[in-house]
C-alpha cells in the first residue's frame, strides 16, 4: 500500500480512484438529488470536488505518460477520456495502470 504513495503510477491509481467515485456520487446520488427532489445542496459540494480531482488526474496523467514513455494515441489518450466516462477510470486502473512498471528510486519494481 505504501508503494502506490511512492511512485506517480500509485499516485494516478489512487486520484484515478477518487476521481471515478466523485463522479459516480454526482451522476448517480447528487444530480437526481438535485432534480428530482430539489435539493442541490449535494451537487454544490460535490462538484468542486470533482472538479480538482479532475484536474489532478490530467496533470499527473500527462506527467506519467511522459515519465513512462507512453505513445499518446494509444496509452495516454485512452487514460485522458477514461475520466469523462463513468466507470472509465476503474477501467483504465485494471487494464493500463496496474500492468505499468513502478519506479522506485530508478528500480524497476513489480506491478502491484
Amino acid at each position: 500500500m505504501t508503494n502506490f504513495f511512492k511512485t506517480n503510477i500509485g499516485r494516478l491509481r489512487i486520484l484515478g480512484f477518487l476521481e471515478g467515485l466523485s463522479l459516480l456520487i454526482l451522476i448517480f446520488i447528487a444530480v437526481p438529488l438535485k432534480y428530482i427532489f430539489d435539493n442541490p445542496s449535494l451537487t454544490k459540494m460535490m462538484g468542486p470536488i470533482h472538479g480538482a480531482l479532475f484536474l489532478l488526474f490530467i496533470f499527473n496523467a500527462l506527467s506519467v505518460g511522459v515519465e513512462q514513455n507512453w505513445k499518446f494515441k494509444t496509452t495516454t489518450s485512452k487514460v485522458l477520456l477514461a475520466c469523462i466516462i463513468p466507470f472509465g477510470t476503474f477501467y483504465i486502473d485494471h487494464k493500463i495502470l496496474r500492468k505499468s512498471k513502478l519506479k522506485i528510486n530508478n528500480k524497476v519494481c513489480k506491478p502491484i
